[in-house]
Parts: C-alpha cells; structure tokens; sequence
C-alpha cells in the first residue's frame, strides 16, 4: 500500500506546517554512497557541488517543487540546486533508496542543510489511484519528472494538478530518428519505433492536455552517481591496466553531458517563458569519437594513453552481455537552441567532467557495477589467435 511519508533529518517527529493533515515522519539513512558503504573519512575536503557563475532562475518567488525520483543521479544534484535556489523540494520515490545521500566532499552543514529541507512522498507512481489522492492533495507549483517513460504514468499527475504552473519533463535524444544528416536538431524527424517513443507519446500528451510543459532531451550523460556503465566502464578497464576493446574503426562520433551541467538546464527552464512548450537537446559542448573518448578517460584519470584493440561486432556471439556502452552509431545533438534561448551553456569540458566523475566516484573506490571482462576476453583471445 502506498503512503506518504515526509523526511526532515533534524526534526523527525514534528508536523511540517505546509502539509494540509499530519503523516508518519521517517528519518533517510546517512551513510549510504549509492548503496556504497564510504568506510573511510574523507581526506581534504572541499566542496563539490558550486557553480562556476550564477544561477539565473526567473521565478518571483520559491515554488511548491514535486521531482519524480530524485535519489539515484539526476536528481540528487537537481535537488541540491533548487533547495539552494529557495524552493520547497519533495521527492516521489517508492522509498526503496535513501531519500538523501551525502556527496563525496559535501560537508556535514552542508549536507544537514539540504537533507533538513527535503520532503519525500512514498509510493508507486503506477498506483494512478494513490497518483491522484496524494498529489491533490498535496498541490504542487511544479513538477520536475526525472523518471517517467509513459504517457500512462504522466496523466495522472497531470489531472490531480489543475493548477499546476510547469511540467518538466526528462526526455532522450534518443527519440531521434537515425539520420545521415548530423547534428541531431529539435525540429528533427523523430522514431515512433525507439526505444523511447514512451518518452515521445508523453511529450504528445503534454501538449494535449494544454498544460505549460518544457522536455529535456539529453545524450549521453556522465558524471558522479552514474548508474549506466558510460565512463565506469573505461574506467575499470583502465583500472586493470587492459586494452579497450572499441567496435570497428573507432571513429564513431558521441556526445556525453554531465549531470551538473544537465541540473543546470533544467533550472534554467524553470518559470522560464522562452521554454514554455518546447524542447531542448541538453549535452556537452564538444563531440568526440570513441577512440577519443577512451583517451580522455585515460587523462582524466591520470592513467597512461591506453592500447585501443578495433573489432567487428558481427564476428562474435556475445550473447545477452553488451560488450560496449554506447550504441555502434554516429550520435550527436545541437546545443544551440538550449544556449541561445536560456542563456545556458555546459561549465565542463570532457575531459575536466570526467575527471570531476573520477575523482568523486570511482577514484575513490565506488562504483555501480563490478567489472566483466568476459567480452573483452573473447575479443582479445581471438584477436593474439589472428595475429599469431
């Protein structure tokens, strides 16, 4: 059965004056690094999340903020920048994460500011019927959708909020249709096949409905907390001090984002006029090629240049094991739109990004998945049989 539960770490039994009738109050774990225990104290610390300017964030005044998710990568900088900002942040989570997390270099004030401040409602966003109770209510001014892929999932929030002021919506640059035609543009024909034409119906939706919507179409993203295996997985293969193994000739041309600078564009669209029923494409600066990709890790980290082995695909049987992260393709978007319209523009290079990633994550021996080197083997094996 779904519930609401509202966390505040320094007062955990009292009622909070802006909720409308009083619910159990739960205190979030502490000690918890993505489900990482950091047993060691942190060396030298400094503070990790700043912005290198200011923050440009148009609302008059702070704003009732519901985020769906919010625990996991996305969301857990996207918080700390809108509590920072003065906006009153709850979370829609099942519970089954730490509601709060302290950051690698946060400092304890800093860390019992945020985490003092964040409300959290627990339940199963797929409980429509729950969905509606809950969010009416409740009542949001704004609701930042982290985690949503179907349209069936959004409607509900949509109809318990009739006077809900934005929807901002997580999308993919991977609803593009795969083109010749380079870079990915917002007025660019899009797949309905993709593996995200969830994401695609919900942006449909949205605009059906009349609500003021903005979607966010990120590439790759990359950073500290990354739950998909993008730069963890060169990482690990530096790590052991292997060759990387990269499809075909290696000049695949990507985009990776980092999250920091993600979390910024989507406060950059908040009470924002100019993103009022649009889309944006939201990634790094640069492009750059697989080869090129697996060097930049290698620097960020401060590993040596590593040996690159090139491989076709086709000639193996890896089963159900992927045996590289990014997809065998040129995958690149403009930028231009989210940087002229809302004055945003990414603060990290590559290389500097990944570094920031190590340094706060996998440097310090946290990670999300352990290292399989089971199709490097069979490529390298088959690779020391041909040249022999």
């Amino acid at each position: 059965m779904a519930r609401l539960v509202v966390v505040q770490q320094r007062h955990p039994f009292t009622h909070h004056p802006s909720l409308s009738s009083p619910f159990s109050l739960l205190p979030s774990s502490l000690s918890d690094f993505n489900g990482i225990r950091l047993s060691n104290p942190i060396q030298n610390r400094r503070k990790v999340w700043h912005s290198k300017g200011a923050l440009q964030v148009t609302a008059s005044s702070a704003k009732k903020i519901l985020i769906m998710g919010g625990t996991r990568f996305i969301g857990v900088f996207l918080s700390r920048l809108l509590v920072k900002e003065g906006h009153q942040v709850t979370l829609f989570t099942r519970g089954k994460a730490p509601i709060t997390q302290q950051l690698p270099g946060e400092s304890d004030q800093e860390y019992s500011e945020f985490s003092s401040k964040v409300l959290h409602l627990k339940g199963d966003r797929k409980d429509f019927e729950f969905v509606k109770s809950a969010l009416s209510a409740q009542g949001f001014d704004v609701v930042y959708d982290i985690n949503g892929r179907e349209a069936v999932e959004v409607e509900p929030i949509i109809d318990a909020l009739p006077k809900l002021e934005q929807y901002i919506y997580c999308s993919s640059a991977g609803v593009y249709l795969k083109s010749d035609l380079l870079p990915h543009f917002e007025i660019d024909a899009v797949d309905p096949k993709s593996r995200h034409k969830g994401k695609l119906e919900t942006e449909s939706m949205l605009e059906s409905k009349g609500v003021n919507w903005t979607s966010i179409r990120p590439v790759y993203i990359y950073g500290p907390l990354n739950y998909n295996p993008v730069e963890e997985w060169f990482f690990h293969r530096l790590k052991a001090g292997r060759p990387i193994p990269i499809p075909n000739s290696g000049v695949q041309i990507t985009q990776l984002g980092h999250v920091k600078d993600l979390a910024r564009a989507f406060i950059q669209v908040l009470c924002n006029e100019k993103a009022s029923k649009q889309v944006y494409n939201i990634s790094g600066s640069k492009y750059v090629t697989f080869d090129g990709l697996a060097k930049a890790c290698a620097k960020a980290a401060g590993f040596p240049e590593p040996e690159i082995i090139h491989y076709n695909p086709k000639e193996y049987d890896f089963g159900k094991k992927k045996a590289f992260p990014f997809r065998d393709q040129h995958f690149f978007a403009s930028i231009d739109k989210a940087k002229s319209e809302l004055g945003w523009t990414p603060e990290f290079d590559l290389v500097s990004g990944l570094a920031d990633s190590y340094n706060l994550d996998f440097g310090r021996g946290t990670y999300r998945k352990e290292a399989d080197f089971t199709t490097d083997d069979m490529i390298l094996n088959k690779n020391l049989v041909l040249q022999n």
